[in-house]
């Protein structure tokens, strides 16, 4: 089993975002410290919902300051990136790292981010696909474009990838089309906070073959009543400002309600109950990679905190409960 702690770098309301930034290099230096196995960063542009352009240079940063810990991108989004620079950027940081850099990627929304990047609707539409093959191909140490939204002659990515990258893809639910995607080409999925563990064992049944599956959760050890206070003013702020490109609709979720399904299927409360929650959600949905959204507080101070609650009183149970099981771990 492996645990990771996974920050959004969420803006709450009165926070500078060069604040929130330091916060995030700080927790992910905090949960080395306390026994997490590793440490991944969200993907945002023009929201406060998350303050991080670009996860892969903040985990390139965080690789820097740490010596143990796994890092990854969760996600790098792929209809406003190019998939060789990526692929070029990632090649970099795995070898200076040893192998300690792994990268989610998704497919992210229709927001403006695609008219300010020059990407276009159609490729978020249409290229995800192709996208992410390129980006394989990149990694392999050589590539061509020769499809609908990459069309250029072979060139040699430098420096030479020393090994396959380790590529999760995101995916809304069972029903996503990300799911196929994934499954077609042998990468694992990462499951998203919104789905509970019922919606999850859906989407790894939906996947149909073996795979080490990622979940993500929210994870708050102490008084249940500190993320009701504090998640809905970043809630209502963050996702409210999402723009889309075309003029549909932008997320719809009450602020309060959300926080209180989140509080609900998540474990938030004493440690007894978060590791109660964590071995029922490990048995339900067959998954075993759990990362934990551990900025519910809000504040440095709180986020801090619970990153040394969790590896003092959660992770050592939830390890033990494991090596008890016959083929577990």
């Amino acid at each position: 089993m492996r645990f990771g702690a996974f920050l959004v770098s969420g803006r709450f309301p009165g926070q500078a975002d060069g604040a929130v930034l330091r916060r995030s290099v700080r927790a992910a230096e905090l949960a080395e410290e306390a026994g997490f196995d590793d440490v991944w960063f969200a993907e945002h542009h023009f929201v406060p919902y998350g303050v991080c352009p670009s996860a892969i240079t903040l985990a390139a940063h965080v690789l820097g300051r740490t010596s143990r810990i796994g890092v990854g991108t969760a996600v790098s989004v792929l209809p406003t990136t190019h998939p060789v620079a990526l692929a070029e950027q990632w090649a970099m940081l795995d070898a200076v790292s040893r192998g300690r850099l792994r990268l989610g990627v998704g497919r992210g929304g229709p927001w403006q981010d695609l008219e300010v990047f020059g990407t276009g609707l159609e490729r978020y539409e249409t290229g995800f696909e192709e996208t992410l093959d390129v980006f394989l191909r990149a990694a392999t140490g050589r590539v061509e474009g020769r499809g609908r939204h990459f069309a250029f002659r072979e060139v040699p990515v430098v420096p030479t990838p020393e090994r396959r990258p380790d590529v999760v893809v995101a995916c809304s639910g069972p029903k996503s089309a990300a799911v196929r995607q994934a499954a077609e080409r042998n990468l694992p999925l990462l499951l998203g906070l919104h789905a509970d563990d019922e919606e999850k064992a859906r989407t790894v049944t939906a996947y149909g073959k073996p795979a080490d599956h990622i979940s993500t959760v929210l994870c708050q050890v102490g008084d249940a009543d500190l993320v009701r206070k504090a998640l809905p003013g970043w809630l209502e702020d963050g996702l409210g400002a999402h723009v889309t490109v075309d003029g549909r609709p932008g997320p719809s979720r009450d602020p309060r309600a959300y926080t209180e399904r989140l509080c609900a299927i998540h474990p938030v409360g004493e440690a007894a109950h978060c590791v109660r929650t964590l071995e029922k959600s490990l048995r339900r949905t067959g998954v075993s990679h759990v990362l934990m959204l551990v900025e519910a507080s809000g504040t440095p101070e709180g986020t801090f905190e619970n990153i040394a609650r969790i590896g003092a009183e959660v992770l050592p149970a939830l390890r033990a409960s494991s090596r008890a099981v016959p083929g577990s771990g």
